[in-house]
């Protein structure tokens, strides 16, 4: 048996597999996703206006069922679902997609929270009255038509487009391989640009930009930068950075809040999700500050309120919304659109000059069909003319003849007219023939002939032509323009730092002896009286006690000073938050570049607007240094030399101290030396000290603080005997004397833990080495004397002692 293969031939499997594809990318591109660059519409939305306009469901008119036009489109021209179809049909009626929406639809049509539209039974639609300008002169051969999918009927393949759509409203598509995202713009600024396109048509990119500024986002914003605005003008690519307006609102009542109010939302964004997000950050405590968030958008525009806590930074919650949310979002620009048939890419210009080219071929086509209408009616009443000017003859002539085409043959003859004249004559109503009429027909006959001189001398000089677009697009401005929505700042903000989305709050940092750091907010720690137990500040681990304990803003800045002389800085929003007491921190190695033996001594916190003043350091023999704060202004990662020290000696204190101050420093047997800082001279930072207090041989000095006026010194001992003394008290001496006697020391007392000079605090903060904190108020306290021995302040195990003290108000004088 014999089997015929026919015209089957053989092709290899790769070939069509890359024909079939290739179509079908190419019918995804031109029939589906998109826009054209003359009408900015893709198929499937110049469908729907056309049927609408088929319908006759055009602006001033009645509503019409949107199920109508759905089902009027997809048996007439879109060969698809009537989903996709409903859906580009509901898009061109949402303001908030479209920048001029060109449907105006009755009903539920979505909304800015990603809500869904009502089914199509139960919404209405017209066009909306700009959208007609779209189809304008469609009915005067100004464009071509194709059949529909099944030959049945012609469909445009373009609208006329009196308005450049295509950046009115922009375009988003995705195609196979490629897609489009065109933004939309402002109707003033885009008809302003073609004008001065077509009085200029060298005009540069930069030169049409001085009209359209930017993309005009039917939701508002604001555009931060014009970067990736002339980038996408240029080169039909670019990014763009765009913020919600935001404002900060005090309360109107001083126990009211202070409040974030979001009125406009950059484009595309979902409101729901948006709030959604915020609430979430706010619960996973992400974003501090905020209690609460409210959508109050109602049919007057959007708001969205966001609570804050009374004691947030409204300047830190917002950019922390600005980073994390929504808030502000980039809009990605790629200008492709189809011109030809074929997708590119476009810059400004290109477009323009599309539509302008565009424009003027409309024109001319109107013009043409105008001028052949006007002359084929002239060639009529022309004829007419020759009737009523011969009217005797020529009723005789039709009385005579047989028939109808005897008198028609017999006029041409006759009067050398043509068969649609003779015919037209033929035709003519009796009224026509008296005096009134026959002067219509006249006048009718003259504004013909001045028409087509108009439109002749039209089509001859495209100048003129220019002009009807510039007439045309000026009268497109007057009639729809409006205000922009969308706000350009000139300058793109760089990221934020870290400093801007940390909240200025009050923290307690602490340091132990064997180097773990943390820090934890202030309010952890409650007031105890004084000789209470204390709570747990640290988990004492392997003899590891605390050494420092500070209080300063985040965003303070912290010197450290080691036992070497080394200076390191770090700030105070880089050193790890903790989320209990009980933990000991990060070793202090992961934050500060610190070699084998080296630790921390002493710390002082400055704030970012200290500029002036002096760094005071003092050593564990006695000797003391003087030098300029900006001596330490640029701190390399792996620190500075801030001290030559003798051999043996390590630095104990470091502190912030002006022009005029004095300085107390305290030994381990009780003696206290208090001197001007005049005394000491101004080194330089590699330099060594000079010697502040004369010690005996086992003495060594413990603290170093700078001495306030009208404060007193709080000295505690070893087994937490505590006292406070006026500041008055220590006489004034020369440097590298012994001093004076500060405490009595006993055996119940044990040596001279800490002093610290204390002004206007209420509590103070005692630690002991076992990691017990103990915040005791002050006025719970009674000054006494120098040579006391104090009162007990602090209860400890047997086998605890204090280790430091701080006072929790003190800033630009820091526990060293």
């Amino acid at each position: 048996m014999t089997t015929t293969l026919g015209n089957i031939r053989p092709v290899r499997i790769e070939d069509e597999m890359r024909s079939s594809y290739l179509d079908y990318a190419m019918s995804v591109i031109v029939a589906r996703a998109l826009p054209d660059v003359r009408d900015g519409l893709k198929p499937v939305q110049r469908r729907i206006l056309y049927a609408m306009d088929e319908l006759g469901m055009r602006a001033g008119t009645p509503y019409k069922k949107s199920a109508r036009l759905v089902g009027e489109v997809l048996g007439k021209y879109h060969p698809h679902g009537d989903s996709p179809v409903y859906e580009a049909m509901v898009r061109m009626a949402q303001d908030f997609s479209l920048r001029y929406p060109l449907i105006d639809g009755q009903g539920n049509f979505g909304s800015v929270d990603d809500d869904p539209p009502a089914a199509m039974r139960y919404t209405e639609a017209r066009l909306a009255a700009i959208a007609q300008e779209m189809l304008s002169d469609i009915d005067r051969d100004t464009v071509n038509f194709g059949p529909n999918f099944d030959d049945s009927l012609k469909e445009p393949l373009v609208l006329p487009a009196r308005m450049p759509n295509l950046l009115l409203n922009g375009a988003s598509g995705i195609a196979v391989g490629m897609a489009t995202s065109i933004p939309p713009h402002n109707l003033r600024e885009v008809c302003d640009a073609i004008v001065h396109l077509v009085d200029n048509p060298d005009a540069t990119v930069e030169d049409l930009s001085r009209f359209i500024q930017a993309p005009d986002f039917p939701t508002g914003g604001i555009i931060m930068g014009r970067e990736g605005i002339q980038s996408a003008y240029s080169t039909g690519r670019g990014r763009v950075l765009v913020r919600a307006r935001a404002t900060i609102e005090e309360g109107e009542r001083r126990s009211e809040r202070r409040h974030i109010v979001v009125t406009e939302i950059p484009y595309q964004v979902n409101k729901a999700t948006l709030v959604e997000k915020i609430a979430q950050l706010a619960k996973d405590k992400k974003v501090d500050g905020i209690s609460d968030v409210r959508d109050e958008s109602d049919r007057q525009g959007l708001r969205v309120v966001i609570e804050l806590r009374r004691e947030a930074q409204a300047e830190i919650v917002l950019n922390n919304l600005y980073k994390h949310t929504a808030l502000q979002s980039a809009f990605s620009i790629n200008m492709l659109a189809l011109v030809d048939g074929q997708p590119q890419v476009l810059s400004l210009k290109r477009i323009l000059r599309h539509y302008v080219d565009f424009r003027c071929l409309v024109i001319t086509r109107r013009a043409k069909f105008d001028l052949k209408k006007a002359q084929d009616r002239a060639h009529i009443l022309e004829g007419l003319r020759i009737a009523l000017s011969n009217l005797e003859e020529v009723i005789r002539l039709i009385r005579q003849a047989a028939n109808v085409e005897t008198a028609r043959a017999g006029l041409m003859e006759r009067f050398s007219l043509s068969q649609i004249q003779a015919q037209a004559i033929l035709d003519m109503q009796l009224r026509r023939i008296a005096a009134l009429e026959r002067e219509r027909i006249e006048e009718e006959y003259q504004q013909l002939e001045k028409t087509i001189r108009e439109l002749e001398a039209l089509l001859a000089d495209p100048q003129k032509v220019l002009a009807e677009v510039k007439s045309e697009t000026g009268k497109l401005r007057t009639d729809y323009g409006d205000d922009r929505r969308t706000e350009v700042l000139d300058e793109q903000p760089d990221a934020p730092t870290r400093e801007e989305l940390v909240p200025h709050q009050e923290m307690v940092i602490t340091l132990t002896q064997r180097g773990y750091i943390k820090r934890m907010p202030a309010n952890t720690y409650s007031a105890q009286h004084r000789g209470g137990r204390g709570i747990t500040g640290m988990v004492a681990r392997e003899a590891d006690i605390l050494q420092h304990l500070l209080v300063a803003d985040t965003h303070d800045t912290f010197l450290f000073f080691t036992n070497r002389g080394k200076a390191y800085a770090a700030r105070c929003f880089e050193i790890p938050q903790d989320a209990t007491r009980s933990t000991r921190g990060i070793p202090l190695v992961n934050l500060l570049s610190l070699t084998e033996g080296e630790r921390v001594n002493a710390v002082v916190v400055t704030s970012n607007s200290q500029q002036e003043g002096f760094i005071l350091l003092g050593t564990r023999r006695g000797e003391i240094k003087r030098m300029l704060f900006s001596s330490l202004s640029n701190i390399r990662s792996n620190g500075l030399i801030a001290m030559d020290l003798e051999p043996g000696d390590e630095l104990v204190s470091a502190w912030l101290a002006g022009e005029g101050d004095e300085v107390v420093m305290v030994t381990k047997m009780g003696m206290a030396a208090r001197f001007p800082i005049a005394d000491v001279r101004v080194s330089s930072r590699q330099s060594g000290g000079v010697r502040g207090i004369r010690l005996e041989p086992e003495d060594q000095v413990v603290s170093m603080d700078v001495v306030i006026p009208g404060a007193q010194l709080f000295v505690v001992s070893r087994k937490g005997f505590g006292k406070l003394t006026p500041i008055q008290a220590y006489r004034r001496t020369g440097r590298n004397v012994k001093g004076v006697r500060t405490l009595r020391i006993t055996e119940k007392t044990g040596h001279v833990a800490v002093a610290h000079v204390i002004l206007d605090a209420t509590f103070v903060m005692l630690i002991s080495e076992k990691g017990k904190i103990e915040q005791v108020a002050l006025q719970e306290i009674r000054a006494m004397g120098r040579i006391t021995q104090g009162v007990t302040v602090m209860h400890l195990e047997d086998d605890d002692q204090v280790a430091t003290v701080a006072s929790m108000n003190v800033r630009s004088h820091s526990p060293g």
